[in-house]
């Protein structure tokens, strides 16, 4: 073949280092606008990025040309200078050091999509620490819970 083709959709979900620091209401527009701009600098196509006051999820087409540690590290590195600059509040903000990447098959996409549209109702029903266990179980992944939590 002389051409490399690929469309993977991704399913990217992190979390704020610490507790006591909040992504505010009035400022996470302009936060998943500028994650947006560091996804599109890298190649690859923002579909949605929602989240609540603790963790974000991103759901895109990741470019074939960095590997997903990078791409995230990218997105996290960049976004947590750009927010730090933002408000006083944010000066000791920092996202925790890992993340979860999730395969998404196109033929659930959409269903992908609307559960991160939905992220304010499905956090009525369970913690970021439950929606993230569930993920880790839907995947098959296997995890220790003492590592989970901390850096």
């Amino acid at each position: 073949m002389s051409q490399s083709l690929s469309k993977l959709f991704i399913h990217i979900v992190y979390h704020i280092k610490n507790k006591n620091i909040y992504i505010r209401k009035e400022d996470k527009d302009a936060l998943y606008s500028y994650l947006g701009s560091i996804i599109k600098d890298n190649d690859s196509i923002p579909i949605l990025i929602n989240g609540i006051e603790n963790h974000v999820h991103i759901l895109c087409v990741m470019s074939k040309n960095i590997a997903l540690s990078k791409f995230v590290e990218e997105i996290k590195g960049n976004s947590s200078r750009w927010i730090k600059k933002l408000d006083v509040h944010y000066s000791n903000f920092a996202w925790q050091g890992g993340y979860g990447g999730f395969s998404v098959s196109p033929s659930v996409c959409e269903k992908t999509r609307k559960y991160i549209e939905d992220q304010e109702k499905w956090h009525k029903k369970m913690t970021f620490e439950e929606e993230y266990i569930m993920f880790l179980k839907e995947y098959g992944i296997e995890y220790n819970e003492k590592y989970l939590w901390t850096d």
